[in-house]
């Protein structure tokens, strides 16, 4: 037992590691997630001494395997009191250790705020006795990461939309692992959802028929409605096409905010055919369809 309260404690609402907190938290450094986790699950703040050491002790966390802090971060995200975890974890620059791609760009209040309605989402889904994915919780922890290097490769490389995203979630998971290792069951999953983020942009013709039949078409529509409060009208007007189009036998119409909407505001490049030569002069210029 890391933690416990006497009768003085149990009163006034206090949580007190046993022995020396620094000596503690230099034997396992998970104790500082156990701290914020269990403080918050009691609603119980945590003893001056006990929280003092958290703040300088947080790159601790690296010498972690990262298979275990996978665990872990489920835990203290994947629960009621997520939200009140990860402000916990930012305070004591704990998260900035596990994820610090996200860090850097949580001072953007829609990155935040995205963020928090991902947590409160999770918890509310728990609290329901609803199922809920590790993998959607970190395809939501890793996106602000992807969608930034994604817009990148976009808007400074002329990237095709569907190829930067594919080729920044896996830039960003690589770089995740180091500190948060995710098994591939739950990576793969969590590179659909993005990497589908760019086929619901595309609402013409028979494709958005047929995405409707991926078997991950659910989750990533669902992570679509949970970005688009936080986006652009063009998003929002997008999350309520495909809200109508499930709902309808037909094709709701396109309306303005539609058009031209995407992840990524790239251009889609040009195929060129293999095999050498074409022979027909007259399909030289001829664009040809991307792929879903």
């Amino acid at each position: 037992v890391d933690f416990c309260d006497g009768v003085g404690d149990l009163n006034a609402g206090v949580l007190r590691l046993i022995g020396d907190p620094e000596l503690r938290y230099r034997e396992d450094p998970v104790r500082m997630l156990r701290a914020i986790r269990i403080a918050n699950k009691l609603k119980y703040r945590l003893d001056e001494a006990t929280a003092a050491p958290i703040a300088r002790f947080a790159a601790l966390l690296n010498e972690v395997p990262p298979a275990r802090l996978f665990d872990e971060v489920l835990k203290v995200l994947m629960n009621p009191q997520a939200a009140d975890n990860l402000y916990g974890m930012r305070v004591y620059g704990l998260f900035a250790q596990l994820f610090p791609q996200t860090d850097a760009l949580l001072e953007q209040p829609p990155v935040m705020n995205f963020i928090m309605a991902a947590l409160n989402n999770t918890a509310k889904r728990i609290e329901d006795d609803l199922p809920v994915s590790p993998a959607f919780l970190y395809a939501t922890l890793l996106w602000p990461a992807v969608e930034q290097q994604a817009q990148e490769l976009t808007q400074t490389q002329g990237h095709n939309p569907a190829i930067a995203m594919a080729q920044a979630g896996e830039a960003v998971i690589a770089r995740a692992v180091h500190r948060v290792a995710i098994p591939k069951r739950f990576s793969v999953p969590m590179r659909e959802i993005w990497d589908i983020q760019v086929r619901l942009t595309r609402v013409h013709g028979s494709r958005p028929k047929r995405l409707m039949t991926h078997p991950r078409f659910r989750a990533a529509y669902d992570f679509l409605l949970l970005r688009a409060p936080f986006g652009d009208a063009g998003l929002q007007a997008l999350a309520q096409w495909w809200t109508q189009a499930q709902q309808d036998a037909e094709l709701p119409p396109l309306t303005e905010e539609l058009n031209g909407v995407s992840v990524t505001d790239a251009p889609t490049r040009k195929r060129r055919r293999r095999g050498g030569r074409r022979r027909n002069a007259s399909r030289s210029d001829a664009a040809q369809p991307s792929a879903d």
